[in-house]
Parts: C-alpha cells; sequence; structure tokens
C-alpha cells in the first residue's frame, strides 16, 4: 500500500513539473509574440519618418483658427537655389501662416524669382489655406536685418531660419507647439553655452561653447536664431531697444546677431530657452563657423555684451523637449 501511494505522489509531482515547464513555455512564448507585435507596431508607426521629411496627419490640430499659426522670416544671401529649395519645403508646413524673406543683397529680386516662389506657394496651398510670401527689402547689408520690426505681422509666432537648414515639418510643427506653451521664451534646435574661464583667475571672462560642449555637458544657456522660435515683441525690442553699439559690431563684424538676440530675449525673461530635439538636414556650403578663429570671436561677443547689458543674462537649463511620438522610449 505504501509502495502504490509512494509511486501516485511520484506521479503528481512529475505532473507539476510538466505542468510548470509547459506553463513557463507558454509564458516564453506570449513574451516573444508581445516583443514582435510591439515592434510591428512601433516600425509601422514610424514608418512615415522612413519615407520623407513631412508628415502632415496631425498638422491642422495645432490651429484653432487659420491665422493662428506662425511667421517665418527666413535670413538669405545670394543663393537663390537654396532659397527655393528651402521654400519650397516648408511652405507645405500645417500651420504656417506667411513667409518673410530677409532681403539685403544690393540689388532687387527679379520678377523670375519672384514668380517662381509664388508658383510653389500656390502649388503647396491645401484645405483653402494660402501662405502669404513678402520679401522685406533693407538698403543696408547687416545681419541685424534679420531681427527688423515687421509692422504688419499678423502672427504672434516668428519662426527665425537661415535658408541652409531643413527640418521635417512635423519637428517644426512640434516646437512651435512647444512654443505656445511658452511664448515669451526661445525654442529652437541648435543649442549653445557659454561659461566662466576660471583659468583667468577672478575676472569674469565668459566662453562661448559651441556643440560638443552642450554634449559633453548635457547643458546650454543659448538656441541659436538660425532656426528659433521667439514672439514678434522681440523684433520690435531688437530694432528699437537692443543698444546701438551691439548692433554696430554686429554689423562691422558679421557676427553674433543669434548672440545678441539671445541676451535680449534673456535680459526681458530671467529664463533659459527650450531646446527641442530635431534632426537638421544642411543643404548649404560650409559657413562662417568653420572660419579659423570663430570660437574666440563669438567669446569675444559674449564679453561685449554682457558687458552693455551690465549684467550676464543668460541663464543655463539641461531641459529638453521631445516628440515622444517619435521615439522608442519616454
Amino acid at each position: 500500500m505504501r509502495g502504490s501511494l509512494l509511486v501516485n505522489r511520484r506521479a503528481v509531482q512529475r505532473f507539476r513539473q510538466l505542468a510548470i515547464s509547459a506553463a513557463g513555455s507558454v509564458k516564453i512564448k506570449l513574451l516573444l509574440c508581445c516583443c514582435i507585435a510591439f515592434t510591428v507596431i512601433a516600425l509601422a508607426s514610424r514608418s512615415s519618418d522612413f519615407m520623407g521629411w513631412s508628415n502632415h496627419s496631425s498638422s491642422l490640430d495645432l490651429l484653432s483658427t487659420p491665422r493662428k499659426g506662425f511667421a517665418i522670416v527666413m535670413n538669405t544671401w545670394k543663393r537663390d537655389d537654396l532659397l527655393k529649395q528651402s521654400l519650397a519645403h516648408y511652405s507645405s508646413c500645417g500651420g504656417l501662416d506667411s513667409i518673410h524673406i530677409v532681403w539685403s543683397e544690393p540689388t532687387l529680386p527679379s520678377d523670375s524669382l519672384k514668380e517662381f516662389l509664388y508658383h510653389i506657394l500656390q502649388s503647396n496651398s491645401r484645405d483653402g489655406r494660402r501662405v502669404k510670401l513678402k520679401f522685406d527689402i533693407n538698403e543696408e547689408d547687416s545681419l541685424n536685418n534679420r531681427f527688423k520690426e515687421i509692422k504688419d505681422l499678423e502672427t504672434d509666432g516668428v519662426f527665425s531660419i537661415d535658408d541652409d537648414v531643413i527640418f521635417p515639418c512635423s519637428t517644426v510643427e512640434f516646437a512651435f507647439k512647444v512654443w505656445q506653451s511658452a511664448p515669451d521664451t526661445m525654442v529652437g534646435f541648435v543649442p549653445r553655452r557659454h561659461w566662466i574661464d576660471k583659468s583667468k583667475g577672478n575676472t569674469n571672462w565668459y566662453v562661448y561653447g559651441g556643440w560638443w560642449s552642450v554634449w559633453w555637458t548635457g547643458t546650454y544657456s543659448m538656441v541659436l536664431s538660425k532656426a528659433a522660435f521667439f514672439h514678434k515683441k522681440y523684433l520690435s525690442l531688437y530694432t528699437n531697444e537692443m543698444p546701438a553699439s551691439i548692433k554696430e559690431y554686429i554689423t562691422k563684424n558679421r557676427n553674433c546677431e543669434d548672440i545678441a538676440m539671445s541676451f535680449l530675449v534673456a535680459n526681458e525673461t530671467n529664463a533659459p530657452p527650450i531646446w527641442v530635439k530635431g534632426k537638421i538636414f544642411e543643404i548649404g556650403s560650409t559657413g562662417i563657423s568653420s572660419l579659423g578663429g570663430h570660437s574666440d570671436m563669438r567669446s569675444q561677443c559674449v564679453n561685449i555684451f554682457a558687458a552693455e547689458f551690465g549684467r550676464m543674462p543668460l541663464v543655463t537649463t539641461s531641459v529638453k523637449a521631445v516628440d515622444s511620438r517619435n521615439a522608442w522610449f519616454w
């Protein structure tokens, strides 16, 4: 009798082990299936990013009315091919109300160029929305022109952009939404930083840091106006209240107007800018940033501007805005 019970107990134990093993196998299979399904869904959601720059499926939900979007202020200089390419891309972005081209060349824009650009805007108009185009003509060749006050600007939001950089429309629209949540600050894609050079002793000598210093420290205090949103009121402040000595320095040295705008906004808000993560496509040739002594020149600008403002208004931060819809994990 005891032998029979022992056999039965061993059989039960064996059955339990088999059941546990089978359950474990089922769990592993279910886990693998879930992983595969998650991967397929993620790839499907990102497929539009692989196929092109623009994703307009959610662009119109940014706007409450057709004229509550933003204006592009695009700086250009003797490269009509880049201007055409940039305008063709950005004119299809949702939320765009108007494009203002900062023109500081000695000759007026040709009729053929105007006709081509107007044709692009007409071709890209959709849902009854027509983007307005205006050339803001300047007699003087100065980098200050890119921040000259625009009297007839109908939107509060301004997207300042150079003609040689392209961002996907979905990224621009996301950055615009971030700016709407903090309209007094600058929201941009190109972060930079400053710090005190302690090797100089007790003197407050500031150093300008490029992208690699941002990457190394994870902090920044500026976003460059080559690709940034800000409120149109700062165009008026720059035109009417920026110290004349700073504007003269910028005109003479053809540099640092973007740093000056960062100083202006930070001085008004006492707050840092917001860096938006976004993929940038450089479509032009190498600019002045590649010239020798560029970093030293920029550091000199930071120190001169701080002296003119009577303080260092730039605020350092480590915040970065990321569109979680385009991220694998968040």
